[in-house]
């Protein structure tokens, strides 16, 4: 293999492309002493920017509410560039969907952390997540799809 041939992978930045906060009932919801019922979902995407370059976003929506009034309402995009060449088509989904996944999340749940104390409220700490699992899951699905519509 060349050295023009060998694959190459570097993170160009990693940044918060969104972030929403809302306390909807405050000041009153801070009164309140019982623990709410927290709801994360967590989505991803990716696509290419430029020749080699690929934007992958995080997207994580963080609920909390207390007797069906909502606490407060998170809602970030960690995105990453990467610039990834030299790796083959079946390679590549696996690489941004695990692979950048998993270097953007820390970042994610730092900026989730953060902004959930900013807004008044005890830290909440996002559980480690498998993209691993995830990506094939999504394959499956995807291909339980592809196969149904034939």
């Amino acid at each position: 293999m060349s050295e023009e041939q060998k694959p190459v992978f570097t993170i160009e930045k990693i940044y918060v492309k969104d972030l929403s906060v809302e306390v909807p009932h405050s000041p009153g919801i801070f009164l309140e002493r019982d623990a709410p019922e927290v709801h994360l979902e967590l989505n991803a995407k990716n696509q290419p920017f430029d020749d080699g370059v690929y934007e992958v976003i995080l997207t994580a929506t963080l609920t909390a509410k207390l007797k069906e009034q909502v606490m407060f309402l998170v809602e970030v995009e960690q995105a990453g560039v990467f610039r990834i060449r030299h790796v083959s088509e079946d390679e590549i989904g696996p690489v941004l969907a695990i692979g950048c996944a998993n270097i953007i999340f820390p970042y994610l749940r730092e900026t989730v952390s953060d902004a959930v104390t900013r807004a008044g409220f005890s830290a909440v700490i996002l559980s480690p997540v498998n993209f691993e699992t995830i990506y094939q899951q999504q394959k499956t699905e995807d291909n339980s799809k592809a196969t149904s519509s034939e």
